[in-house]
């Protein structure tokens, strides 16, 4: 698998982080669907994922560039709780997005609860999200998560992405899709995400960080150590890696990035 050299982007601060991430998201995703009829997003929860939909709902113009009945939505990792419960993922992206947008509610591809089906069992909800992920990818058996046009990320001030923390068992899995994480070093301990071979499978991966906080884990993450050291600096796309930073989250990095 090729990948493509990341670029690194740096805006004035958080708020026109989200703004211009807004603008550059809807017109890759409308690109797509002007190539394909469809497209898809991987979204990441987080204060910067967050910020980002919320951009996007306070812009009609950029809303309009989305033909949303044809988007496919989908996440790269969810806290293991309830339904409806105000700290996941799901939720908060409704919240600020999705409920104010036309979706075709069968292309919104939440991750399970932990009060539905699979009550008090992440393996089994893991499993039953990788099996949509591979019905969703096509007809051919190997290929088993579809490619992403834009898949998000948020780095944390860990340099952790999605659910996969620096050390945890989780950023060692090279088969499956989707895993169940128990013991996250924050709150819920249980968590479902992507693993590093599905994140990997996206077109495009799409990095952000915002605020003093990150600062250290974005220098760390892009001096090239491990994966399990910096989970951030093992996460790229197959045609493009783009970190997006504020100024204070860049500010540790040498002249030269």
């Amino acid at each position: 698998m090729s990948t493509a050299a990341r670029e690194v982007l740096v805006h004035p601060d958080k708020e026109a982080l989200a703004q211009a991430t807004a603008a550059r998201l809807t017109t890759r995703l409308a690109e797509a669907q002007a190539a394909r009829g469809t497209a898809s997003v991987v979204l990441t929860g987080g204060r910067n994922g967050n910020a980002l939909l919320a951009a996007l709902a306070a812009s009609p113009e950029a809303r309009e560039r989305i033909d949303w009945s044809r988007l496919d939505v989908w996440w790269g990792d969810e806290r293991f709780l309830p339904e409806g419960d105000p700290e996941r993922n799901h939720t908060q992206a409704h919240e600020a997005l999705l409920d104010a947008v036309p979706l075709d509610p069968a292309r919104v591809h939440a991750m399970p609860p932990s009060d539905g089906r699979y009550v008090g069992d992440a393996e089994a909800a893991a499993e039953a999200y990788a099996t949509e992920l591979a019905a969703a990818a096509g007809t051919d058996p190997t290929v088993r998560v579809p490619a992403f046009d834009v898949l998000l990320l948020g780095v944390g001030p860990d340099t952790h992405v999605a659910s996969l923390f620096p050390e945890h068992p989780a950023l060692r899995e090279t088969e499956r899709t989707v895993v169940g994480v128990h013991g996250a070093p924050k709150p819920p301990p249980t968590r479902l995400t992507l693993t590093l071979p599905a994140i990997r499978s996206a077109q495009e991966v799409w990095l952000l960080a915002a605020g003093e906080d990150k600062a250290d884990a974005v220098a760390l993450a892009l001096s090239g150590p491990g994966e399990l050291q910096a989970p951030a600096a093992a996460a790229h796309g197959r045609s493009r890696t783009l970190w997006l930073l504020d100024t204070t989250a860049a500010s540790r990095l040498p002249a030269t990035e």
